[in-house]
């Protein structure tokens, strides 16, 4: 059946949910969601009420091949029977109540995060290279398989790794040195290398569906920037570059909302010229991730096997700095 034949016999339909299914209801529930629809939808890690509210209308349109119209009518039920939408400040505070801490390794890097990194957020940490981004990545997937008394979250991570600085070595000598089985480390983090940035959003696109069922808690993104960089040149690339960046950014702050897990990605910086006073190193990315990312940390070099972390941009945190190590047993103080 033709797309616009299909719009035009369920154009009109009311869309409704069945009463007594509010809190259990399938896809196949909503009328106007035949099992062809839902098929699509399910295909694409669309399996639940609470992944279609937040949707986009035109991508659900998209994948259903159904109007922009239908799309939305779809989604508002979706989110009157996912309970998403308007609510008090006391009920938002109670779910805040669900976010879990992961450590850094660093007693004060955790205490300048107030506990360590949280899930349903997104952290990034950019700086130059050597000043322990990628360390920090590979820590967290060993330190997210600690039980939560350890400061871990007891479970597993996934690593879109697009600069391939992933390495199991490293994993291994991370897992001994907090006593852990570094094969069953191993075992537990799930790597997806990324080529292209389209390639890289797909994968976080899928990821939903791939950690349904699985008890992953962390999700890295080494690093977030890299390939948009590479593709994109020039100021006249710049505004789809930071389209894309965008729709990406969405992605994952689903994913963390959604399966109340830490998003931890890394950032490339470059030098501003003009800059002559002050640190004149800046993160890539633009305002868009400026304003998307969470919690903002600045890595840095310092001597030896020292490096700073200064936060510098939080929702409901001071700014302030904190001096670690990267020592071959991992991050610590």
């Amino acid at each position: 059946m033709a797309k616009a034949d299909y719009e035009e016999e369920y154009e009109e339909e009311e869309i409704e949910v069945p009463k007594g299914k509010k809190g259990n209801v399938n896809l196949e529930d909503i009328s106007g969601i035949g099992p062809a629809t839902a098929k699509k939808l399910e295909e694409a890690g669309f399996k639940d009420l609470k992944s279609i509210a937040t949707m986009a209308a035109g991508e659900l349109a998209e994948i259903a091949e159904i109007s922009d119209a239908k799309a939305k009518k779809i989604i508002a039920i979706a989110k009157s029977q996912a309970e998403l939408g308007f609510e008090t400040a006391d009920k938002f505070l109670e779910k805040r109540r669900e976010v879990g801490r992961l450590t850094t390794g660093s007693k004060v890097f955790d205490k300048l995060l107030s506990g360590g990194m949280e899930t349903q957020s997104i952290t990034e940490c950019f700086g130059e290279w050597g000043s322990g981004k990628s360390q920090m990545g590979m820590q967290l997937c060993v330190n997210v398989q600690l039980p939560v008394d350890k400061g871990g979250l007891g479970a597993g991570a996934l690593v879109i790794d697009s600069e391939h600085t992933f390495r199991p070595e490293r994993i291994v000598q991370m897992a001994k040195a907090k006593g852990l089985d570094p094969v069953k480390v191993l075992k537990n983090i799930i790597i997806a290398r990324a080529y292209t940035s389209d390639d890289q959003m797909l994968i976080a696109e899928q990821a939903h569906e791939m950690i349904q069922g699985k008890n992953i808690k962390l999700v890295v993104v080494d690093s977030l920037t890299s390939l948009f960089r590479s593709e994109y040149t020039g100021r006249g690339t710049l505004a789809p570059r930071q389209q894309k960046l965008n729709r990406h950014l969405s992605t994952l702050h689903k994913l963390a909302d959604l399966n109340n897990l830490v998003v931890y990605v890394t950032n490339q910086v470059m030098s501003n010229p003009q800059m002559f006073f002050g640190d004149p190193t800046r993160p890539i990315g633009g305002h868009i991730l400026g304003h998307s990312a969470t919690f903002r940390i600045y890595l840095r070099k310092s001597k030896a096997e020292k490096r700073i972390a200064r936060l510098i941009d939080s929702p409901n945190l001071p700014d302030g700095e904190a001096v670690f190590k990267v020592t071959e047993d991992g991050i610590g103080d």
